[in-house]
C-alpha cells in the first residue's frame, strides 16, 4: 500500500485475490486516480495465481504489485538535505547483509525520523521485494543510499557535520552516557564481525548499548533501534 501510495514509485502491475479485493480495493481505487505517474487496473486472480508470478518461496498477503525501482540518491544528497538540521539521524551499516534486518532497521529509522540508511555497493542487498516487504512501508520513505566506499562516505559525512558514532559491545562508554549532541551517523555492523577496522578508525567514537553480562549482544536490527530512540530522547 506505501509503494502504491508513494508519487515517485511507477507502478507497472498489481494482482489481488478476491479476499484481497473486497478488503482493500476501494482504497487501492482512490489511490490510484491521485497517482501522478497513472495506474494500471488491478487484476483479482488466484492466490495460486499470485505465487506463480512471484519467486519460489515468497511469502505474500493475497497481494502483490510489480514496480519501478525509485531513483537512489547519493551521499552529497544527504548532506545536502540535512545541512541545516541540528539533530539529523543517519544509520550506517557495515557488511549487515540480511535484507530482513535491513528492513526492520529501516522501519526504526521511518519511525525516529532518521534521514537515510546507508550501506556499501558490496556485501549488502539491493532494493529486493523481500526487503521492502521486511521494511513494511519504510522504503518508500527513507531512501537507502548505496556507496562504493564506506570509509570515504564516513569522511564527507564528518565533512558535512556529522559525527560518527560506531556500537560495538566492548567500547568502553556506554551509549546512554555519550554526549551525542548534534548531527549523528550511526554506524552499525554485522552480527558476529562487528564493523570492520577500517570503519571503526574512520568513527569519531565508539559506545556500547548496556545489556545483561549473560547476553552477548543484542539483533543489529534491535541495536539500531535502541540507538535511535536514545538520541531521540535527548531531543
Amino acid at each position: 500500500m506505501a509503494a502504491v501510495a508513494n508519487p515517485r514509485r511507477r507502478c507497472l502491475r498489481v494482482l489481488l485475490t478476491a479476499e484481497t479485493e473486497a478488503a482493500f480495493g476501494s482504497r487501492i481505487e482512490v489511490l490510484a486516480k491521485q497517482h501522478p505517474q497513472g495506474f494500471p487496473r488491478p487484476a483479482v486472480v488466484s492466490r495460486d495465481a499470485i505465487e506463480r508470478t512471484l519467486p519460489r518461496g515468497v511469502v505474500h498477503q493475497g497481494v502483490a504489485a510489480q514496480v519501478e525501482g525509485l531513483d537512489e540518491p547519493d551521499i552529497d544528497d544527504i548532506c545536502r538535505a540535512t545541512n541545516g538540521s541540528d539533530t539529523a539521524r543517519l544509520i550506517v551499516l557495515d557488511q549487515v547483509t540480511d535484507p530482513h534486518n535491513i528492513g526492520a532497521i529501516l522501519r526504526s529509522a521511518a519511525a525516529f525520523d532518521a534521514a537515510a540508511v546507508i550501506l556499501p555497493e558490496r556485501h549488502a542487498p539491493g532494493a529486493t521485494g523481500v526487503l521492502a516487504k521486511s521494511a513494511s512501508g519504510a522504503m518508500e520513505k527513507v531512501p537507502l543510499v548505496h556507496v562504493v566506499n564506506l570509509a570515504r562516505a564516513m569522511e564527507q559525512l564528518k565533512q558535512a557535520g556529522f559525527w560518527c558514532v560506531g556500537l560495538d559491545a566492548d567500547a568502553s562508554t556506554r551509549l546512554n552516557e555519550a554526549d551525542l549532541t548534534g548531527k549523528v551517523a550511526l554506524v552499525l555492523g554485522a552480527e558476529g564481525e562487528g564493523l570492520r577496522r577500517l570503519t571503526r578508525e574512520h568513527c569519531d567514537l565508539m559506545v556500547r548499548i548496556p545489556i545483561s553480562r549473560g547476553s552477548d549482544s543484542i539483533n543489529v536490527s534491535n541495536a539500531a533501534a535502541v540507538a535511535l530512540y536514545e538520541l531521540a530522547r535527548r531531543v
